[in-house]
């Protein structure tokens, strides 16, 4: 696995958003992701739209993903 099909899995998932993701052992990895699906919602539940979009890999081929999570605005601040 690498940081840059997490990037495109995420995009594709939240077609929104802009990602950026780090990693270079291959399993664990940190990821930003700007979303304006976020407003309104808790860190969990950002979480859990983020891993929504990894499915399966997540746990596999995905040991460990480190995620900030933020709408646009909170980006801006």
């Amino acid at each position: 696995m690498n940081a840059e099909t997490i990037r495109q899995l995420i995009e594709a998932g939240l077609p929104d958003a802009r990602v950026d993701v780090r990693g270079e052992d291959g399993v664990h990895f940190e990821a930003v992701v700007v979303s304006a699906a976020f407003a309104g919602k808790l860190p969990l539940a950002r979480h859990r739209m983020v891993n929504a979009t990894l499915g399966e890999l997540m746990g596999r081929e995905i040991h460990a993903l480190q995620l900030k999570t933020l709408t646009p605005a909170e980006a801006e601040a």
